[in-house]
């Protein structure tokens, strides 16, 4: 599939599953603005490893759960680019805990970034699409949101959440060509599942027809189809990447 000309926005695209997304839209063309909210030495590590593609390639660090950053990450994007045609909402992050004894900060931390973040982002990205008569925007969710895990009840509400969001965005800019999709992975190999326990690796993968964990690239070529012209017709649906989960 071929990007050139155009300009993508991941956030959260400097580690795992967007480190992937970013990396396959750099290598199809694309100019990427890779977003991040903490971690500067492995998003500059990041940037070095995508030297080849260094006059692509974009940082910028702010936080997806403030509307001001977001509006003043916008502003500055628009001010650079003419257009943005891509918006990846991949920004997540796992608190897990029994619901019992999950702490209020755990429920609202992984509801403001997973799924507010979402919002604010998408938001602004229509306001923008909506002038060009252009866009694509995919939520990077989980089937965790669609068949819930015990001890995810935020992660899973939020994931839950991205899904009917779409739902209903997709309904009010389709006429303006823009397509809300999401993606929803399941057990992939990244760093965000480095903390499951030998035993729970073991369940969750007998639990998969593919009995194994799926790769990041994977998910990203999901992605780079559903960002295509060759999805121009699919909009607020779902594509799972999770083995048969």
């Amino acid at each position: 599939m071929n990007f050139e000309n155009q300009v993508a926005i991941v956030t959260g695209g400097t580690r795992g599953i967007g480190k992937g997304i970013t990396q396959a839209l750099l290598q199809a063309g694309a100019k990427v603005i890779a977003t991040y909210a903490h971690n500067d030495a492995k998003a500059n590590m990041f940037k070095e490893e995508m030297s080849l593609y260094a006059d692509r390639l974009t940082l910028k660090k702010f936080d997806v759960t403030d509307k001001s950053q977001c509006e003043d990450f916008f502003k500055d994007v628009t001010e650079e680019f003419d257009q943005v045609h891509i918006l990846i909402n991949n920004s997540g992050i796992r608190r897990d805990n029994l619901g019992a004894s999950m702490t209020q900060e755990d429920w609202e931390q992984v509801l403001d970034t997973n799924l507010k973040g979402s919002f604010y982002m998408s938001q602004l990205s229509i306001l923008h699409m909506m002038k060009k008569r252009y866009g694509r925007i995919i939520n990077i969710s989980s089937v965790g949101g669609k068949m819930g895990l015990a001890g995810q009840a935020n992660y899973a509400a939020s994931k839950a959440g991205q899904i009917a969001m779409s739902k209903s965005l997709s309904k009010e800019v389709a006429k303006r060509k823009i397509t809300i999709n999401n993606v929803c992975p399941g057990f992939i190999e990244t760093e965000l599942i480095d903390d499951l326990s030998e035993d729970l690796v073991k369940e969750y993968k007998s639990q998969i027809p593919m009995k194994r964990f799926g790769k990041v690239d994977e998910v990203a070529n999901a992605v780079l189809f559903l960002a295509s012209d060759k999805a121009s017709y699919i909009t607020g649906t779902t594509l799972d990447v999770s083995g048969g989960l």
